[in-house]
């Protein structure tokens, strides 16, 4: 049950998003545990100086079609499986919409079953 927060700078064809969004949901379905059903994302356009992130730490050169993708899953995955799934994912996106992997930066958070409702009024 992930809910994926991925943010770039604005100015991208609805076409590059929906490839986005769908590389990102194929690589959770693929390698990271999560049932095609199950998508949930939020995609937030930013203009030049609200996306700030340095082109060279830990990798890059980082370009401006930066893409940074947070992820809130409801339990842990061991390391082997997060590995797989960045690998997947920058494999995913380079093909479509065309991403470097050097502009794709993952952050993966994870909860407790009871701090989701999905409807209703419902805990989990």
């Amino acid at each position: 049950m992930p809910f994926a927060r991925i943010s770039l700078h604005r100015g991208k064809s609805p076409e590059y998003l929906r490839l986005l969004s769908e590389g990102l949901h194929q690589a959770l379905v693929e390698t990271f545990e999560v049932p095609a059903t199950d998508r949930f994302q939020v995609i937030h356009q930013h203009e030049v100086g609200e996306l700030i992130f340095d082109s060279h730490y830990l990798g890059g050169p980082r370009s401006a079609d930066f893409v940074l993708i947070a992820i809130t899953a409801g339990r842990p995955r061991d390391t082997a499986t997060k590995q797989r799934f960045y690998r997947r994912l920058v494999e995913r996106l380079s093909v479509s919409p065309g991403i470097d992997p050097e502009d794709v930066m993952v952050v993966i958070s994870t909860t407790q079953a009871d701090e989701w409702s999905f409807a209703g009024g419902r805990g989990n």
